[in-house]
């Protein structure tokens, strides 16, 4: 069984992702929506909510991180 920390960095990695550029539609943009989607897939894998905040702190707050990082990175690798 992974760890909260594992399953938050295998989750991140792969859920979220830069928003699409030129008006297409995209990845969401949503913290809650992909933070109600961590929790979820983290229970299944017997891992509480409370684990992944002892991790990373305010989950809504951390994912709008991951998302702004994500954005920036990719307006970064378009200039």
């Amino acid at each position: 069984m992974a760890t909260a920390r594992e399953y938050i960095d295998f989750w991140t990695a792969n859920s979220v992702h830069p928003a699409e550029q030129y008006g297409t539609a995209g990845a969401t943009q949503d913290a809650l929506e992909l933070v109600r989607r961590l929790v979820d897939g983290a229970k299944e894998q017997g891992i509480s909510e409370d684990a992944l905040r002892d991790e990373v702190g305010d989950l809504v707050e951390y994912v709008r991180g991951k998302l702004k990082s994500a954005n920036q990175a990719e307006t970064d690798r378009r200039k």
